[in-house]
């Protein structure tokens, strides 16, 4: 390889994550590092003294205008808007802070942000970047991406889950989950859900799906009284554990669970075909 593919090689996995991150969706992620690619492969590489940084910063820039064109379409779309999943290996659930950037319930926190304010959030608390190389990314003062990195934390410290669940915990909950599922125990399933707990399924307008939020105890109960025809197979989703639904040889639904204490809050099921191409292999995330 020469040294421009070489170097965009290197960080290839750190760039997907950056655009994944701030978009929620491979599809688009794997747009915007073609447009990086592009971009990158026309410098001199000669000028270039911090590779990395200015890769991020090529890819954060195609991100933020990507994202600007997704909200608009997000407006249109058919009942909620769940994140693409990603099947991830099983290394990611054991770096704390990656597996958190990554998860469903993080994503849709992030969706609450602004552009700005969440590629300035993504780039200094997940990926550490000065305040000075964010300023480059975003095109902002360093003063300002301060303020923005400020606002955007206390956002999004407001609505993440209030208590850290271990990898451990999530596992052992998962697997009582789904044996209460595969056995119908339902009085187990109503004990491990929260009496608020809240169902978003991403159907998209193409596959059925309840297109407004189910929400409370014995409503989703009830649907996932309905689970039982399906084959259940664990698997590391977004770097946590979660549930993919099969029905024959073809994945209908990915399961993902929201974990605060003891109890189940939120379930996340993404049936949308579209967003569950990518469930054939791991992708890799890195930081």
């Amino acid at each position: 390889m020469d040294r421009a593919t070489e170097t965009f090689m290197a960080h290839r996995n750190l760039l997907f994550t950056v655009a994944y991150e701030m978009l929620s969706s491979a599809s688009d992620a794997e747009d915007v590092l073609q447009e990086t690619w592009l971009r990158w492969a026309d410098i001199d590489q000669e000028t270039v003294r911090d590779a990395r940084a200015f890769l991020v910063r090529i890819t954060t820039r195609q991100a933020l205008t990507r994202l600007r064109t997704l909200r608009r379409r997000k407006e249109s779309y058919v009942g909620p808007w769940l994140p693409e999943p990603l099947l991830t290996a099983p290394d990611v659930a054991e770096d704390v802070e990656l597996a958190d950037s990554v998860s469903m319930a993080m994503l849709l926190v992030l969706e609450t942000l602004t552009p700005t304010e969440r590629a300035v959030f993504v780039l200094r608390d997940v990926f550490d970047l000065t305040y000075d190389e964010i300023a480059q990314a975003v095109e902002k003062t360093p003063t300002a991406v301060r303020q923005t990195a400020h606002r955007a934390r206390t956002h999004v410290a407001a609505r993440r889950p209030r208590e850290a669940v271990s990898p451990t915990q999530s596992r052992d909950a998962l697997a009582a989950f789904q044996q209460a599922v595969e056995t119908g125990d339902l009085q187990r399933l109503l004990d491990m859900i929260a009496p608020d707990v809240v169902l978003l399924t991403d159907g998209g307008g193409v596959v059925r799906a309840a297109l407004e939020p189910v929400i409370g105890a014995e409503p989703v109960l009830n649907v996932l009284s309905k689970l039982t025809s399906t084959t259940l197979q664990p698997a590391q989703i977004n770097g946590h554990p979660a549930l993919i639904l099969r029905t024959t040889d073809k994945i209908d639904t990915v399961l993902a669970l929201r974990l605060e204490g003891d109890l189940i809050t939120h379930l996340y099921a993404i049936r949308n075909p579209e967003k569950l191409s990518r469930l054939a292999h791991e992708t890799s995330v890195a930081r």
